[in-house]
């Protein structure tokens, strides 16, 4: 039989496979979300030429299919091979369950996923070998369960690029690779936060009719399977098509030429796109945005920034007063917005230790995280660095030795560690921080009697608290000053915590409680700290990694982007409100100011205590890059479009403070090409360090 046989499972699949496929073009062409109108060239292109990339795309693919199609045999189970085959596989298995095997090298789930796999495969195989009557019922079952799970795939990809298109309105990019990734942690999140189960049976019953009308218009090719001149001709026919695949694909690709960005999204395959995105983790800035000569870029930023310049990215910061080698510790809150706070008019009563930190710190009111995911959060305080164009640096491959935050410490005989009560291996934090000097602490560093709770993200941010206070204790035992950046975990969704701690049910899995629990942690970790030696030649910083929300009426929702941040030393930071627009990226610069640290800077962050500090912020996300400056956000995105918004700041109703306030954001009726410019000369100068490796220590 061959394999594009009407009988062949591989082509009914195929046929399934394009026919789900033009279902989901016509179903995101009509969302909601695809507000625009298209050419017949667009259209045409979108079925056509989308239909063409389908195909050429399900036989790179359906590979797994055509090997087991290829291995479907009797011949397989005459002696001795049957045998032979049969004790290849249970001496593989005592190797994977062994404990010394190759995959637990690599730890995690892999472990046991192997031995699941090898030890079905040794049942089933056995099956079939010892109970030959059965063999043709057996193997009709395992073919069916096969084509199922192929169909299940299918139609899973489709539900998944419906809801990627209902929350981005684009095909698959980074964010969906992470979902891949990190797949026990994403999947467990989904788990213990929403219910699935309707979802999930509408998927499966779906793929269980999809699969009784192909198994049924194929059952005959168990019984004719292809003997073996058959198998090789189908194996030349299949590997050549695999080969014209290869160039087929990104050729098709390149005529997504469309100046309708939907009709590029639409034309595109999910899955080819997915791959583009696994492989690529940046934006060329360069390509997709508007630019400016490089010698003007720079000279506009250093308008901005003083000394900094495209021969050399390095300023000189100066001080009159000595360094002062205090130990600091940065703690980084998980999606921690400013309205949580009652400072800014939160009448819940969810923060109240940091609310009482607050009236003791230098407390600064009016600033900006630069983007939504946690990677940019610590990207902002560790490097400094304007968010660029795609995946945030800690997820690049070229993301070690970087100029940061904790090599100044380390200049000055500091420790410097990163703290985080999950696996540092989500998102790359673990390969990030030890490539850039810090030593990492993470979930593995615990005993198991030192996890009181724990869910899906890592143990309780209470844990950790006491973990920290053992990892500076033994710090400050060294002699030598230290610097923690600690990354909290609780408040994330689905927002479980340990019972009795709060006011609010530890069952309920609600926002509010993860955002209590967190600062009931907090004020647990500074209760222990202020009985160390250590706390009275310690500056804490507090700030949060991003909002908890970044939705809204517009691209970037510059209220969205507020995050509460405070310096907090008794004695040697005087308590007061800082109420200048600020970034995310100028807060280690300015500890480094409140230290009279003298250093050369590549820092595109500032000292905002300094006369000379320009006050702006930039936000972003993945693509669109932003910058608040002089009440405008300008905004630029792919396809070298700019976008400005006049921000006017609104009471907020029934509150009555100076910074308790949120942005009326409205198009800008006139242009302002210098805010334009200046948005440019930061993001493209940024992206032109990093490509350079000019942001290097």
């Amino acid at each position: 039989m061959q394999l594009f046989d009407k009988r062949s499972p591989f082509y009914n699949l195929a046929l399934f496979y394009l026919f789900i496929s033009i279902i989901t073009r016509i179903v995101l062409l009509f969302h909601p979300i695809t507000q625009t109108s298209f050419t017949i060239i667009d259209s045409i292109k979108i079925f056509v030429l989308g239909l063409v990339s389908d195909a050429f795309v399900f036989i790179i693919a359906s590979v797994l299919l055509w090997i087991y199609l290829l291995f479907l045999s009797n011949s397989k189970f005459d002696k001795p091979w049957g045998y032979i085959f049969f004790g290849g596989l249970v001496i593989l298995l005592i190797y994977a369950i062994s404990g010394k095997s190759i995959l637990h090298e690599y730890g995690g789930s892999l472990p046991e996923i192997g031995i699941s796999f090898i030890s079905l495969k040794t049942i089933l195989f056995g099956l079939l070998l010892f109970l030959p009557k059965y063999r043709s019922k057996i193997r009709f079952a395992l073919y069916s369960i096969t084509i199922f799970i192929f169909v299940l795939v299918i139609v899973q990809n489709a539900v998944s690029e419906f809801f990627f298109w209902n929350e981005f309105g684009v095909r698959y990019n980074f964010i969906a690779v992470d979902y891949l990734v990190y797949t026990n942690t994403v999947i467990g999140n989904i788990m213990e936060s929403y219910p699935v189960v309707p979802l999930f049976i509408g998927v499966g019953l779906v793929s269980l009719i999809a699969t009784i009308i192909i198994v049924k218009k194929s059952s005959n090719y168990l019984d004719h399977l292809p003997k073996g001149m058959d198998k090789i001709k189908n194996f030349g026919l299949y590997g050549i098509l695999f080969v014209i695949s290869l160039f087929v694909i990104p050729t098709v690709a390149k005529l997504q030429n469309s100046t309708n960005v939907f009709a590029n999204e639409l034309q595109a395959n999910g899955l080819y796109r997915f791959y583009l995105a696994f492989m690529n983790s940046e934006l060329d800035y360069d390509k997709f945005y508007q630019t400016l000569p490089e010698k003007e870029a720079f000279a506009l930023l250093q308008k901005q920034i003083p000394g900094i310049g495209l021969d050399s990215s390095l300023r000189q910061i100066t001080s009159t007063a000595a360094e002062n080698h205090k130990n600091v510790v940065l703690i980084t809150i998980e999606s921690y917005s400013a309205d949580f706070l009652k400072a800014y008019g939160n009448e819940q009563n969810i923060t109240p230790f940091i609310d009482s930190l607050a009236t003791k710190s230098l407390l600064f009111t009016n600033l900006y995280a630069v983007g939504n995911r946690t990677v940019r959060g610590l990207e902002a305080v560790t490097l400094c660095f304007p968010p660029t164009a795609g995946e945030s640096v800690v997820k690049r491959v070229d993301n070690k030795n970087k100029f940061s935050t904790g090599s100044l410490f380390k200049q000055r005989g500091y420790a410097a560690k990163f703290l985080y009560g999950g696996d540092a291996y989500f998102d790359n934090m673990g390969d990030f921080f030890s490539g850039n000097g810090y030593d990492v602490v993470d979930k593995k560093a615990f005993q198991p009697n030192e996890i009181s709770f724990e869910n899906i993200w890592g143990v309780c941010d209470e844990d950790m608290a006491k973990k920290a206070i053992q990892v500076m204790n033994q710090e400050a035992s060294s002699g030598k000053p230290f610097f923690n950046h600690w990354m909290t975990v609780s408040n994330h969704r689905p927002f479980t915590y340990p019972e009795g701690k709060i006011d609010i049910d530890a069952h309920a899995k609600s926002r509010e409680g993860g955002v209590k629990y967190t600062d009931y942690a907090l004020r647990k970790f500074f209760a222990m700290a202020e009985k160390q030696p250590w706390f009275k030649n310690t500056v804490f910083v507090i700030l949060a990694d991003h909002c908890a929300s970044s939705s809204g009426k517009t691209e970037l929702p510059a209220d969205k982007y507020r995050i509460p941040a405070m310096i907090y030393s008794p004695g040697f930071v005087e308590p007061k409100r800082y109420t200048n627009l600020m970034s995310q990226i100028d807060v280690m610069p300015t500890v480094f100011g409140l230290l009279n640290f003298k250093y050369a800077s590549k820092f595109y962050g500032q000292d905002v205590l300094k006369a000379d500090y320009k006050p702006r912020a930039l936000i972003a996300t993945y693509q669109d890059l932003g910058l608040i400056k002089d009440n405008v956000l300008t905004i630029i995105s792919p396809v070298k479009k700019a976008k400005q918004f006049q921000l006017t700041l609104q009471p907020k109703e029934g509150i009555e403070s100076d910074f308790q306030l949120y942005y009326d954001q409205k198009p800008l009726t006139k242009e302002r090409t210098d805010l334009i410019n200046e948005t440019i000369s930061y993001y493209q100068t940024a992206s032109y360090l990093l490509k350079k490796k000019k942001y290097q220590k």
